[in-house]
């Protein structure tokens, strides 16, 4: 047997099409019961259980209990990294080329992605400070913030004492769905996405992954990135 990583694994836990609409379903970085993941896939709370269940054990959600009732989220960033990259695969691999992305155009324009901004917007962000010399990036994915983007980022209130302190990388780079090209993910990812959404520039739409800016937040949103 080859050694290495077990990818045939992994590749199992998404490979059912029940499981794969529940992972896609915590897309949003929300956590959610099993009867609302069984109603996302369509299955019966009992079948939604057992796969859950697997993809726990899997590493692939992290379970919370609360009261009476579990919730279930992606297990970390990765999760939701490797989930963006197989849509783009599946895209690339369909007989016709379709459409890459989501075709709803809200959508396309700008949604959270576990927890960071993807979609135009998203790419937006991240191509725009590599272009400005705001970020440092290498081959592997790996950003770093060089001083002038610390001092671009603190225009909206980030700053390095004001992020949390955590494991996960500051920041790197997400293969985007919809734009296949890069958006900003990690830490600083997150931090930025808070921040717009406490400067009222966007907003959440309820129930989906729609990131909506408002006209004079779009209109800031550029302004701030030069």
């Amino acid at each position: 047997m080859t050694e290495g990583p077990d990818i045939a694994r992994i590749a199992a836990l998404v490979a059912d099409p029940a499981r794969s609409a529940m992972l896609l379903a915590l897309m949003d970085g929300r956590a959610l019961t099993a009867t609302e993941l069984a109603l996302a896939a369509g299955i019966t709370r009992q079948t939604a259980s057992s796969h859950l269940a697997k993809l726990a054990d899997g590493g692939a959600l992290a379970v919370e209990a609360q009261g009476r009732h579990r919730y279930f989220r992606l297990a970390g960033p990765h999760v939701a990294a490797l989930l963006e990259a197989l849509m783009v695969f599946s895209g690339d691999a369909a007989p016709a080329p379709p459409r890459t992305g989501p075709g709803q155009p809200a959508l396309r324009k700008a949604r959270i992605c576990y927890d960071h901004l993807a979609g135009e917007m998203g790419v937006t962000l991240h191509e725009r400070m590599q272009a400005r010399g705001l970020l440092m990036g290498d081959l592997a994915g790996d950003l770093a913030v060089t001083a002038p983007g610390w001092a671009h980022l603190a225009e909206i209130g980030l700053t390095p004492v004001a992020l949390p302190r955590s494991n996960r990388p500051l920041c790197r780079t997400c293969l985007d769905w919809s734009m296949r090209r890069h958006h900003l993910a990690g830490l600083l990812g997150k931090a930025i996405l808070d921040r717009l959404l406490a400067l009222a520039w966007a907003r959440r739409l309820p129930g989906s992954r729609v990131i909506r800016f408002t006209p004079e937040g779009e209109r800031r949103f550029h302004a701030w990135l030069g």
